[in-house]
């Protein structure tokens, strides 16, 4: 039996690669419609982030609620396993962008997901909530669900910080972009709900750390939650090309987790 298909063209070629995100011809490009002239200059870096992913020019408030968030999870120290894995990565003669994607590709459920199943819990509250359950009876109702579930909390506590530095400034921003009718707020309220649930009988209080702010802030901004993710690898990023980039003037060669200072000595027993 002969394929009788029809002959491609060039327009089924084009059908095939058709987007919104961005057209390119000669002598124009243009990014979710408009001229890339038009936007050099004009728009910041976490605007651009807003047009290409939503489509859309963010305003004044959005943009600033984004950056802001950006800006605070680009770095958590070289212990991280994205940085600490990027630095050793550098080491071995694998180029700079090759450091970088080593690092990026250890973003994962664990490392680097937490935002994004944060704003999954934050989703959960304000369902029930707009259910007609008082706030802090849904905050109660759901940790009480996720925790019956795995004792870990996403977005709430840290292993290192009794409060996240970067809570209080973050958070500060969502308030101030409510007061400016920017956000609505309800995600927010939900987050300190769920922080009170946890700090109920505790002697120790349980706060958000960065990945519930940042859950906090893109929920508040409306991206689906997995864009956390996608945005945290975006912010992540500038962190782990900074520190690849200071190893690889260092002059370390094949670097592994541990100073050879404290790597046992072996002998050949002569």
């Amino acid at each position: 039996m002969t394929d009788e298909r029809p002959e491609p063209t060039v327009q089924d070629v084009s059908d095939w690669w058709a987007t919104s995100v961005s057209r390119i011809e000669p002598n124009r490009i243009e990014l979710r419609g408009q001229p890339v002239q038009d936007l050099i200059g004009s728009i910041s870096f976490p605007g651009i982030i807003w047009l290409m992913v939503r489509g859309e020019i963010a305003t004044a408030g959005q943009e600033r609620l984004l950056e802001a968030a950006l800006v605070a999870s680009v770095d958590h120290g070289p212990h991280a396993p994205s940085i600490a894995v990027a630095r050793m990565a550098a080491t071995c003669g694998i180029g700079l962008n090759n450091a970088v994607a080593t690092g990026v590709n250890l973003l994962g459920d664990v490392h680097g997901g937490a935002g994004e199943q944060c704003m999954a819990l934050l989703a959960d509250v304000r369902q029930l909530h707009q259910d007609g359950t008082d706030l802090a009876t849904a905050a109660a109702a759901t940790v009480q669900t996720w925790q019956a579930q795995s004792k870990y909390l996403p977005g709430f506590g840290h292993r290192f910080h009794t409060v996240d530095p970067r809570r209080d400034p973050l958070l500060g921003q969502v308030e101030h972009a409510v007061t400016d009718g920017v956000v609505d707020g309800t995600y927010l309220r939900a987050a300190h709900a769920i922080e009170r649930v946890l700090a109920e009988g505790s002697s120790r209080p349980v706060p958000i750390n960065i990945d519930g702010c940042t859950a906090v802030v893109y929920a508040e901004l409306g991206f689906p939650p997995p864009l956390a993710r996608g945005l945290f690898v975006l912010s992540r990023s500038v962190g782990i090309l900074a520190h690849a980039w200071e190893e690889t003037g260092q002059g370390r060669r094949n670097k592994g987790p541990m100073p050879p200072s404290i790597l046992p000595t072996f002998h050949d027993g002569s």
